[in-house]
This record gives structure tokens, sequence and C-alpha cells, in this order.
């Protein structure tokens, strides 16, 4: 089981770190939420979590609880623009159903 990131969203997530003064690396989680059923969710982190697993990947570390990886396994996080916006975009193959918006999925 394992998520990786683009060299693009590495990137971001190391000029996001620098900016912010340091931490660790990018927590990824997902949520009970949503008009899907789960949403994901992303927070910088100074230290793993006791139930977090560590993947290191384009020299950044991505922090994924055990509760939260088989969600998660196989997801690739990109960081895309699209138009005026830009941000992180998951390409998760375990997502079954997205909602309209796109901040939610189902499996």
């Amino acid at each position: 089981m394992a998520v990786s990131v683009t060299p693009k969203a590495a990137a971001q997530i190391r000029k996001a770190l620098v900016k912010r003064g340091g931490g660790v690396g990018l927590r990824l989680d997902v949520k009970t939420s949503g008009c899907s059923g789960y949403s994901y969710a992303l927070e910088f982190a100074d230290a793993p979590a006791p139930e977090d697993l560590v993947f290191e990947c384009e020299g950044v570390q991505l922090l994924v609880s055990a509760q939260s990886l088989p969600l998660l396994d196989g997801t690739q996080l990109d960081w895309v623009r699209e138009g005026l916006n830009e941000g992180f975009k998951f390409d998760n193959p375990n997502a079954a159903a997205t909602c309209g918006c796109g901040e939610s999925f189902a499996v």
C-alpha cells in the first residue's frame, strides 16, 4: 500500500513548508463528509502521529493514518492549474464516484 506525489505537487509541498517555517511533510486524510460520503483533508505536519504511516516520494514525506490508507491506497497527488484556479488534485483509483463539485468521493 502506498501514496505518491508528482514532481509538481512535491515542489508545491516543499515551497509551502518553507513558507510556514518548517514541518516534516503533508498529512493526507479522509473524513466522512460531503455529498458522496468521504472528503479529502490535507494539513502540514510538524511530526508524525502514532497512527501515521510515512511515505517518501519525490523528496517529500506524505503522512497517512492507517485508518485512511485503504481509501487512499494507490492515490497520486498532483498540482494542477485549471483556468485561474490551481491546487492539489487527487488521482484516487479507489474512488468509484465523485460529487459534482469534486470535493467528495465514494468507494
